[in-house]
């Protein structure tokens, strides 16, 4: 009989309370607005933001959202505000894959508040970025006007959407709009800044200003559809330039619009027959340490996500807190950069911390980081990192020349980069290894990601010692009661932050997700971004 391995048994147990709590959360997001609002969204005779996005998508085809955490604990005054009141992400339509955008309008009507502004420019990035085209399905009242001062005036706020319409289509981008209900005001202007617009007769509409505020301003008294709807937008103006009958035959015509679009050369990203790890994912669940100060054998994680479990090393004994691999993934050709959390003696004989940079582990992630420039291999991060070494031996050493050399690469890379958050992302740790920043394509985190300047402990002592300090330049002379109070209120607060929802919410990350799924999303991001091509790779000023 097998011997049971206990830390084995709580990291798979730990995981799977994660993702169930994970998938609870989700279930409450896929409501919208809730229960009510969607029951009477399709009385109207409208599918929902979710119904038209899987009615659109092709059969065999995954939905890959993007931020469905997003605003995720946010405007809880407002009455909250599930998913930005929006859904985005990435599918094939017509076996072209396409970015979709769907307006809820069961919350709020669909209205934009700051997070929503931030989610719709995200995916505007994602098509610009990937030269993939991006459908738009609106229905939406416009502007939350309340929080205007958050969402109208800055540069990225809402006019930047518009301004991505315009640039998109210089680039040759295709974008298609379908008015499925509200388009109001200033996102009247998103549709018909798109390539081609669709409207449905009877619930679409659109127009800068309704008849209340027609009215308002110059005293005209006119009906919705009459002012624009369907017919009056296709027949009267010409302004809209497919007019249907009903959601369906909507997202059908899209369909067909999508497929006549023409091919064009990819990239050539390197990409061979598919095969799957060598470890199932409760392997993974169990080897994994859902405990953030434990060690792991990161190697053992690497074969539950490369094809086979097989990679070829760069530099396998020298830099080794950090590992640095090619690799396939779904067939994909990847460089892989990963936190080693194993502790390892150095060529000097020296111990170092697992899923800490040293000098060395950063030189040899900068020169594998220019290689994979060099060949055209995109490249994926892999993030448990506490940050860069600190201390006079670091210091003396040129820690902080050699994290700028690291840093450099990355920044200036051309190559597609992916980031995966499993663990910690810390300090200026997250910067080096393609954190938010740095441009990553998609940025993803497991239920174990935590994102921050520094460790909830580390920074909870920081602060203590500070605010003790200054509660003593006061004249006042804290208990340990109450220093160890004033410890616990921060590392609560810190703790909170440092969430992966915290992260998503703001879409520092655009997805929270099972680990098992991680080899899916990064071939997916591949597969679009193999469609844009590589500018050629240059850096700036490297100390050596």
């Amino acid at each position: 009989m097998a011997k049971i391995n206990i830390e084995h048994s709580k990291n798979e147990d730990a995981m799977k309370l994660a993702l169930a709590s994970l998938g609870r959360k989700l279930d409450k997001i896929y409501e919208g607005g809730g229960l009510k609002k969607l029951d009477k969204h399709r009385a109207k005779g409208k599918m929902t933001a979710r119904e038209r996005i899987d009615y659109l998508k092709d059969e065999n085809s995954d939905f890959i959202e993007i931020g469905a955490f997003t605003a995720y604990g946010m405007y809880e005054a407002e009455g909250g505000c599930p998913a930005a009141g929006v859904v985005t992400g990435l599918a094939h339509i017509n076996l072209r894959l396409c970015v979709i955008v769907a307006n809820d309008a069961t919350v709020k009507a669909g209205a934009w508040f700051p997070m929503t502004c931030k989610k719709n420019l995200r995916a505007q990035e994602i098509a610009m970025e990937n030269h993939i085209p991006i459908v738009y399905l609106v229905d939406s009242a416009g502007v939350f006007l309340p929080m205007q001062n958050d969402v109208f005036a800055d540069k990225e706020h809402f006019g930047r959407t518009f301004r991505n319409n315009a640039i998109m289509s210089a680039m040759g981008i295709p974008q298609i709009a379908a008015i499925m209900g509200s388009c109001v005001a200033g996102g009247a202007y998103l549709p018909i800044m798109s390539d081609e617009s669709l409207i449905v007769e009877g619930t679409g509409s659109i127009f800068l200003a309704g008849p209340y505020l027609v009215r308002a301003a110059i005293g005209e008294d006119v009906d919705k559809e009459t002012l624009g709807g369907a017919n009056t937008q296709t027949a009267v103006s010409g302004v809209v330039d497919y007019k249907c009958a009903n959601d369906g035959e909507c997202l059908d015509t899209i369909k067909d619009l999508i497929g006549q679009i023409g091919s064009r050369p990819l990239t050539g990203f390197d990409r061979q027959e598919a095969q799957p790890p060598k470890y199932t994912k409760e392997h993974l669940y169990q080897i994994f340490s859902y405990d953030r100060t434990k060690p792991y054998n990161s190697r053992e994680v690497l074969k539950c996500l490369v094809d086979d479990g097989k990679w070829t090393e760069y530099k396998k004994s020298f830099g080794q807190t950090i590992i640095c691999a090619y690799a396939r993934i779904d067939g994909w050709s990847v460089g892989i950069v990963i936190n080693n959390r194993e502790v390892v003696k150095s060529a000097q004989g020296e111990m170092q911390f697992g899923g800490v940079i040293y000098s060395d582990s950063a030189d040899k992630a900068a020169r594998f980081i220019m290689n994979c420039n060099q060949k055209k291999i995109p490249l994926v991060f892999f993030h448990d990192v506490t940050g860069f070494m600190v201390g006079s031996r670091s210091e003396h050493g040129g820690i902080i020349k050699d994290g700028a050399k690291m840093v450099s690469a990355v920044a200036n890379s051309t190559v597609p980069k992916f980031t995966v958050v499993i663990g910690n992302s810390y300090g200026a740790g997250n910067y080096a290894m393609c954190g938010r920043a740095y441009d990553p394509r998609f940025m993803i985190a497991w239920p174990t990601a935590k994102i921050a300047v520094m460790g909830g402990s580390q920074a909870a002592k920081v602060l203590m010692q500070i605010q003790v300090g200054s509660m003593k330049s006061r004249g006042e002379e804290p208990t340990e009661k109450e220093q160890q109070d004033i410890f616990k209120r921060i590392s609560q607060k810190y703790e909170e932050e440092t969430s992966p929802y915290y992260a998503a919410s703001r879409l520092w990350v655009d997805s929270i997700i099972d680990p098992a799924e991680t080899r899916k999303i990064l071939s997916i991001g591949i597969e679009a971004a193999n469609h844009a091509p590589v500018k050629p790779f240059n850096v700036g000023v490297i100390q050596t």
